[in-house]
């Protein structure tokens, strides 16, 4: 087998392995640097519509990645006042802080702002070329988190957080968050995965 077929074949088991762990524990897998490197290897070589370049990605680890958990349930909890049906949510919000870190998507808007001005005849699809890029961002963080032995998942809780968030660690107005994926040691196994008939999806002409 030559090293090429090799290497897509362990690049597709990737693939393949990537799931959405909801039970993750606080418990690092490898060191932070590491994680660190993933983060910064995923924003440097992850494409983008017109080479953009517009994602931003935020690691928040120890406290800080706590903090974050916390201030989604208290922004949920606000919106919700019976106790009984704030149950459910308060404990999927412990599960994900119970991860050993989170990794923050966002979009830098000035930056498709100005694509748009340079590029008028474009202008309505550039900031759908930038959720592209971000979800771009978001698999290669995912599949590669979990190649290491972390388990993840990915969540939406913008934009009911983003002002709090932008608030608490300094960040840019014009940045736009996206999804928020808690990392951790897994410590249960993910859901069955059930596929649509693959020949319903795909058209091979030749």
């Amino acid at each position: 087998m030559n090293s090429a077929v090799s290497s897509s074949q362990e690049l597709l088991a990737a693939f393949k392995n990537r799931r959405t762990y909801y039970g993750i524990a606080k418990e690092a897998v490898i060191p932070d640097e590491r994680i660190e490197q993933i983060v910064r290897d995923v924003v440097l070589h992850t494409p983008s519509a017109f080479n953009s370049q517009s994602s931003r990605l935020v690691l928040l680890l120890g406290r800080e990645h706590d903090k974050l958990w916390d201030l989604v349930r208290e922004s949920l909890r606000k919106l919700v006042n019976d106790d009984e049906k704030f149950k459910s949510t308060e404990e999927k919000m412990n599960s994900f802080r119970g991860g050993y870190g989170t990794v923050l998507f966002w979009e830098e808007q000035s930056v498709v702002e100005q694509l748009q001005k340079s590029f008028e005849s474009y202008k309505d699809r550039f900031p759908v070329w930038s959720e592209h890029a971000s979800a771009m961002h978001q698999y290669a963080m995912w599949t590669a988190l979990e190649a290491e032995g972390f388990g993840a998942s990915l969540q939406h809780y913008n934009p009911i957080i983003d002002d709090e968030v932008r608030r608490t660690w300094n960040l840019p107005v014009s940045w736009h968050l996206v999804a928020q994926m808690p990392f951790g040691k897994p410590t249960s196994q993910p859901g069955e995965k059930t596929f649509q008939p693959v020949e319903e999806r795909i058209r091979i002409f030749k």
